[in-house]
């Protein structure tokens, strides 16, 4: 008879699944909301509220550097969040990231601006942006992985896919709620105290998420290889369990490095499509903020549909095929992108944004399975968040900021564009080195990348 330790991981069902999905989701949608909610505030109104001493454009771009500063905090969450979470466990470390990004949202809705405190308000911002970012390093790792380690082999691709689709449900409730604001109050209005509402609204649906996320289990491949582990420690003369880090070094370095460079088109194009339009379209397509706001909305709606769509696809024909249709897809829309919101026209606006975010979900969506699948388990949490969030650093934190300054420096789209297909370019060779992990089974304990694929259950064989 099997032991406890190296009995398979007991299936789970799917009323189950679909739980933790849910659960996942809507963590994921409100650290989002928070996360883009900032990046909204930062080209609306936090140059006036905290830089108002500043030429319009430099306010802009210092309200923008605040906003890459969280980036920047990402890659120490994701180095604590992973070693804590291969050692403890998924759905702990879960509760914890969500609690620290609902606070620090709910502080920035309260805090005092520079006309009230002078320098100390854009001192005090940075810092709750960086818990924010301490808190998202953490969080998307975990939340794709409960996922994964949880879904069938055969479907685990579409079932990932659902906590991705937090990105676009986060980015339709940030911008929803400002479009609303905006249409419901003044100019004067919204920057005196309307701009707060958001951030105050986030200490609810945390409270929300939480309750959601304790309800689930913890990940059953995570508590198989957790006893393993147990198993080999209280043997005699058994060495030292090394750390995540060190094991993800060893073993994986080729794997974090290509995780990194197929961040590299999916965050920045998705920060220059959702974030930097806001600045382009208001200050050099003549657009009115409302307008740009509800092309975003609308966008991010139809971005949330495909995200499941194209996680389904990599379950047929694989998880590198259809990255590379959204990393080739992203690079050749750019001068399209630009060109239609030029027009000034709100359809063309539309458009652009639509299009490039339905061809950005290609690399996203099957992004939480392929990355899962590159790392076994008691180093995966640390494997898939360091690859994912030390990329954003040079990716998606100085994208708007890198736009704005081509933007300022050139006043053409042009240098934009380009910015955009180089990054595409970047990924498409890192997808290239990859290899195909849809088949990979996650219940290894070995190397992960270079473990032998599971022998397929009639259960699990491809889809027809």
């Amino acid at each position: 008879m099997a032991s406890a330790a190296s009995a398979p991981p007991t299936p789970t069902t799917p009323g189950n699944l679909k739980r933790i999905v849910a659960a996942s989701l809507i963590g994921t949608t409100i650290e989002w909301y928070d996360f883009f909610l900032y990046g909204s505030a930062a080209a609306l109104v936090f140059n006036k509220l905290f830089f108002p001493d500043s030429d319009p454009l430099v306010g802009t771009l210092l309200s923008f550097l605040t906003y890459a500063v969280g980036f920047a905090a990402r890659p120490l969450g994701a180095l604590v969040f992973g070693h804590y979470g291969d050692r403890l466990g998924r759905k702990k470390l879960l509760v914890l990231s969500l609690l620290l990004m609902g606070g620090a949202t709910f502080a920035i809705g309260l805090l005092p601006t520079h006309a009230s405190i002078g320098s100390a308000a854009p001192v005090l911002l940075t810092v709750l942006r960086l818990v924010q970012g301490f808190a998202l390093g953490g969080e998307w790792g975990g939340a794709v992985l409960l996922v994964s380690e949880h879904g069938e082999a055969r479907r685990r691709g579409f079932w990932a896919s659902w906590p991705q689709t937090g990105a676009p449900a986060g980015q339709l409730l940030a911008t929803g709620v400002l479009s609303l604001l905006t249409a419901l109050l003044s100019d004067s209005a919204f920057v005196s105290w309307g701009w707060r509402i958001p951030f105050l609204l986030s200490g609810v649906l945390v409270i929300v998420g939480l309750w959601i996320r304790l309800s689930v289990d913890e990940s059953p491949v995570f508590k198989q290889a957790l006893a393993q582990a147990e198993a080999r420690r209280s043997a005699p003369g058994a060495a030292a369990e090394k750390p995540p880090l060190v094991s993800v070094l060893r073993h994986h370095w080729r794997d974090v490095l290509i995780a990194m460079g197929a961040r590299m088109a999916e965050n920045i194009s998705y920060y220059v499509i959702t974030a930097f339009i806001l600045v382009y379209a208001t200050t050099s397509a003549g657009v009115s903020k409302q307008t740009a706001l509800n092309a975003v909305l609308i966008a991010s709606a139809v971005h949330f549909a495909v995200i499941p769509a194209w996680g389904a696809l990599s379950d047929r024909v694989g998880r590198r095929p259809v990255y590379m249709i959204g990393a080739v897809g992203v690079g050749l829309w750019m001068f399209p992108f630009f060109l239609l919101i030029d027009t000034g026209g709100f359809g063309s606006l539309l458009l652009a944004v639509t299009v490039g975010l339905v061809l950005h979900g290609a690399m996203y969506a099957p992004q939480a399975a392929f990355f899962s699948e590159m790392f076994a388990t008691r180093m995966r949490y640390s494997g898939a968040s360091i690859g994912a969030q030390f990329a954003s650093v040079a990716a998606g934190a100085p994208a708007p900021l890198i736009a704005t300054a081509l933007l300022s420096a050139y006043g053409s789209s042009t240098p934009i564009a380009l910015y955009v297909i180089a990054a595409s370019l970047l990924t498409v060779v890192a997808v290239a080195l990859a290899k195909e992990t849809r088949h990979r089974d996650l219940s290894d304990l070995g190397s992960g990348a270079d473990a032998v694929p599971a022998r397929p259950r009639p259960q699990d064989a491809p889809i027809a």
